[in-house]
């Protein structure tokens, strides 16, 4: 009975997932650069801007330990990336979503760390479905941080050089390179951890 009651007290102070999203407008949400951001079809999408400008859109809230569910789906060629712990364009990290000639055999869920470059790398091309919707997890627990593509874990590191809260975002980024590039994400869930 007590192991019961334990387990039981353990649930109420679980937290439950928070939606991101609401698939409907862009509230709780802000936006920088010339990106355009818009929502289609309950679909968060960017476009690059009139000149194939870069942008960003963030939520309001900001978490450092949590874990994140969403999905996304890309119009290639493009760059893009879920911002997380996100302070400012030299304090974040980002799971990437990209698809680039400059970075071969570098596939998406790799994790970049501002200043740093990428810190990890999916090599694994079969994670990644080209022509349709991926799922990807996140989870950020101190200095440990796992991103899962497909629900095959693709990268797993400890690295320390941001850990304070910071906002969850999505990027369009620059350049001819990518002209005509979409990102599309949905089912946005984060779940705080302690």
């Amino acid at each position: 009975m007590r192991v019961v009651v334990f387990f039981l007290a353990l649930a109420c102070f679980a937290q439950s997932p928070i939606s991101l999203f609401d698939g409907k407008s862009l509230n709780g949400w802000h936006s920088t650069g010339r990106a355009r951001w818009s929502v289609e079809d309950g679909d968060l999408v960017g476009r690059q801007g009139p000149a194939g400008e870069a942008g960003d859109i963030f939520t309001d809230g900001m978490w450092a330990d949590f874990d994140l569910e969403l999905e996304w789906k890309m119009k290639f060629p493009g760059n893009s990336g879920i911002w997380f712990r996100f302070v400012s364009p030299e304090e974040a990290y980002q799971a990437d979503i990209i698809d680039e000639p400059s970075h071969p055999n570098v596939y998406s869920g790799s994790l970049y760390c501002a200043g740093k470059m990428f810190i990890a790398e999916n090599k694994q091309a079969s994670t990644v479905v080209k022509d349709g919707w991926n799922r990807m997890r996140i989870q950020a627990r101190g200095e440990e941080i796992v991103v899962w593509q497909n629900g095959k874990e693709v990268i797993r590191v400890r690295d320390g050089t941001f850990g304070k809260r910071g906002s969850v975002g999505v990027q369009v980024h620059a350049g001819k390179a990518f002209d005509g590039m979409e990102i599309r994400v949905r089912n946005l869930r984060l779940r705080p951890l302690k």
